[in-house]
């Protein structure tokens, strides 16, 4: 992820149309909300629009099956959480999968990175409500704090400024990692001293470290050292969701006079918000950085169909990515006459996997929680379908933490239902721990080869 001196005009231009939108603040004073708006319209940008063409070349090569993508990090990130090593710790887990997914299968893998603008989520009722009492339902750090009271559930619109500057110190950071040597492939070992290390992921990640240091040591000794080895492109994608934040983030692109997010390299519209003929498709649509869309169970052929055809219309390989949340039970019978139909009309997709959202279940404890082998049987399921169909597999949308968690069940190691209390962090939905995303990484990997 390196900055680029693109020019970007500091306005937007475009006229957006007043379409309906799904699961949008309602903020109690409109006037504090233009002042916000007009404060972004003016920012810099987090991200240039280079580096979105550079990615939407990475995902061409998925579409043309000649790489994977892995996309992860937090389920709603928090102002409280974007502390360094909280981001430290997240890039080092989706580092160690990437190395395993290379080295296992052989294969190229784009970075992206689910962070620095998730600070918005969807909820399934707008308000909330406790003994007797309630209240708007908390929407994500950027809308609205998570404690229950009138005055931190009251949609705020400083909040969305206070995202902007949280995704700014997060992508620095990133950056900083990522292009300063923290990445390079010398660190495999460094990024195992920890609690995993001793885990049966963590000594299996130790053995093909072992290995990777051979190899390196060998390339050096050729006189080999390529730059590769050193940084890493990492890229920083979120969800589409608060319109109110993510339209004054449009920019113009002085070489081309086309419109781009420099919120996130990579933007998705949500299962929740897909509506063809709604105000979300429609700003994916406008703008020209490589986009996706999640398709749950209910999603028939003909509407995958239709949101191709409005999405990417002109068929630009790279530019859209269907991410599938199907359940571990559905996506084996729904995902195959979506797969034909998408193919029929002609397009080239990147198809991934979200084998998170599909499968959460609420536990004796009431904890929201999603089992390990629901999440590797939709993998598995996901896989399957595209092999017997010849598309290729392209990648895995995972919500993850680099802590030892105990919000998902089950692995090799991880925690049982009746642990799930133990340190249940999340500020919304349950997250693999690093254990589990390595051994996740593993699976992937034996199904690539």
């Amino acid at each position: 992820m390196t900055a680029q001196p693109d020019g970007l005009a500091m306005t937007p231009v475009i006229d957006w149309p007043d379409l309906p939108a799904a699961q949008q603040p309602v903020w109690p004073d409109p006037e504090a909300l233009a002042r916000v708006q007009a404060q972004l319209s003016l920012q810099p940008p987090l991200v240039f629009a280079g580096e979105s063409d550079n990615l939407r070349a990475e995902l061409a090569r998925v579409a043309a099956g000649e790489a994977f993508v892995l996309m992860g990090g937090d389920c709603a990130e928090t102002f409280e959480a974007n502390t360094a090593d909280s981001i430290r710790a997240r890039l080092k887990t989706l580092l160690q999968m990437s190395v395993v997914l290379t080295y296992g299968a052989g294969m190229p893998v784009v970075k992206i990175g689910r962070m620095a603008g998730q600070y918005f989520k969807p909820r399934s009722k707008p308000t909330e409500a406790r003994t007797g009492v309630e209240l708007p339902s908390y929407f994500g750090d950027g809308v609205n704090a998570i404690d229950f009271n009138p005055q931190a559930r009251r949609p705020d619109p400083s909040r969305l400024l206070a995202a902007y500057n949280a995704s700014s110190a997060a992508l620095n950071l990133v950056r900083a990692f990522t292009q300063g040597g923290y990445a390079d492939l010398r660190q495999v070992h460094a990024w195992n001293q920890d609690f995993v290390r001793d885990s049966p992921a963590g000594q299996r990640y130790e053995a093909m470290a072992a290995n990777i240091d051979r190899a390196l040591t060998f390339m050096h000794a050729c006189g080999a050292n390529p730059e590769e080895f050193r940084r890493v492109d990492f890229y920083a994608g979120h969800e589409a969701l608060v319109l109110d934040y993510e339209k004054p983030l449009v920019r113009i692109d002085s070489r081309t006079g086309l419109p781009y997010s420099v919120s996130g390299h990579f933007l998705w519209v949500g299962e929740r918000t897909r509506d063809p003929h709604g105000a979300h498709v429609d700003f994916a649509a406008r703008i020209h950085n490589p986009i996706g869309v999640k398709l749950g169970p209910g999603t028939t052929p003909e509407a995958a169909a239709e949101l191709v055809e409005q999405l990417d219309p002109a068929n630009t390989p790279g530019r859209l990515t269907l991410i599938t949340r199907m359940g571990a039970d559905k996506v084996r019978d729904s995902l195959p006459p979506i797969i034909e139909k998408v193919r029929a009309s002609g397009r080239q997709v990147v198809w991934v996997c979200d084998p998170m959202h599909g499968n959460t279940r609420t536990a004796a404890s009431g904890h929201k929680t999603r089992l390990f082998d629901d999440i590797e049987d939709e993998v598995t399921g996901f896989f399957e379908v595209h092999r017997e169909l010849g598309s290729h597999p392209g990648g895995i949308h995972i919500e993850l933490t680099g802590d030892d968690v105990t919000e998902c069940v089950g692995g090799t190691d991880g925690p049982q239902e009746d642990q799930l209390g133990t340190r249940y962090e999340t500020a919304c939905d349950p997250r693999l721990n690093r254990e589990q995303s390595l051994e996740l990484a593993f699976d992937v990997a034996e199904m690539l080869q």
